[in-house]
């Protein structure tokens, strides 16, 4: 089964839905500044069980506020989780990272997003590691991480495992995250080669998670944001069978919606060992705050009095294309 979401841009239950309202409460104590500029993004998400797996234990999530302090404190987020743990307990501790992870980083007090997001990361560790402690068929279950937050004209990117982060940019493809796991520890120092540590059974050993032990680390980096550049969050289910050539040749040369289908159907093609989830985010532009607002504000038809009364439909006059068009469609 495949979920696919595309878009763009401007005693408890484990499982129960991320609800926007848990995030007001540390909304009014942003300061009351709008944002220099925004990215305009255009893009798409896809998850798949793959040929294998019973159940699907990745998960992907968003949140693209509005409001202006918000987008200029805390920006907007998009992120990939893969789950582990057997059974069900890999799709929860998905779940739960990526809802610990967003109400958190928007309800905390601090200034600096990234003080925000370890300390969100950490309330999602400490609160599924207490849930597996709690029940002994959850016990060992994790989540890795990837998550890209969008702030003005920069973009950090937060890492636990060896979920990835890739930029494509005027050609060049790389890869920006370092794999959490042993066989990337053993390339590093000199153990392995690249083509061994492909190979290597111990290929899927991580070294960190979310919710695995009572502590977590995770990585940061941070990039300019640049008209042009595409962003791919994934699991190891997409790169353990597609080439990075390849991954780059396709978000290259297609829409993020068709490329996120063809790579999930190339990695199903080549046996789908694991759950897939590719996440394709396409910066159309950089533009200040001021002309995005135009982004997002619905055009606007003219008053059906204003239209010429012969009653054809040829003659009513049609509105303007608005601003984002031709940044986003390319009109």
């Amino acid at each position: 089964m495949t979920e696919t979401y595309s878009t763009s841009q401007g005693g408890q239950e484990p499982t129960a839905k991320f609800e926007r309202e848990v995030l007001v409460r540390g909304w009014r104590s942003y300061a009351p500044r709008a944002p220099r500029c925004l990215p305009l993004i255009k893009f798409a998400a896809r998850t798949d069980m793959g040929q294998v797996r019973e159940n699907n234990e990745d998960k992907f999530d968003f949140y693209e506020p509005e409001e202006p302090a918000i987008l200029a404190q805390r920006g907007c987020l998009y992120a990939v989780a893969d789950g582990m743990g057997g059974a069900l307990a890999g799709q929860i501790a998905s779940e739960l990272t990526l809802k610990r992870l967003l109400s958190a980083y928007y309800d905390h007090p601090a200034d600096d997003p990234h003080v925000a997001m370890r300390e969100a990361i950490l309330e999602a560790n400490n609160y599924i590691y207490a849930l597996a402690q709690a029940i002994p068929e959850r016990n060992g279950m994790g989540s890795t991480l990837v998550a890209a937050v969008f702030i003005e004209d920069r973009v950090f990117i937060v890492q636990v495992g060896d979920s990835r982060a890739y930029l494509w940019r005027r050609g060049q493809f790389r890869q920006v995250t370092v794999d959490h796991s042993w066989v990337e520890e053993q390339v590093r120092a000199g153990v392995l080669t690249r083509e061994e540590a492909e190979l290597s059974p111990f290929r899927n050993v991580i070294t960190r998670s979310i919710g695995a032990t009572p502590n977590v680390l995770p990585d940061f980096y941070e990039e300019s944001v640049q008209e042009g550049d595409i962003w791919l969050l994934c699991s190891d289910g997409l790169t353990g069978h597609v080439e990075d050539a390849e991954i780059a040749d396709i978000i290259g040369t297609h829409a993020p919606s068709e490329a996120t289908r063809q790579l999930v159907e190339l990695a199903n093609a080549r046996g789908g060992r694991d759950n897939i989830t590719v996440f394709v985010l396409s910066i159309r532009a950089v533009v200040a705050y001021e002309e995005a607002q135009a982004f997002f504000t619905a055009p606007q038809m003219m008053p059906k009095e204003a239209a010429v009364d012969d009653g054809s439909l040829s003659s009513t006059p049609k509105p303007a294309a608005p601003f984002w068009r031709r940044f986003l469609l390319g009109s």
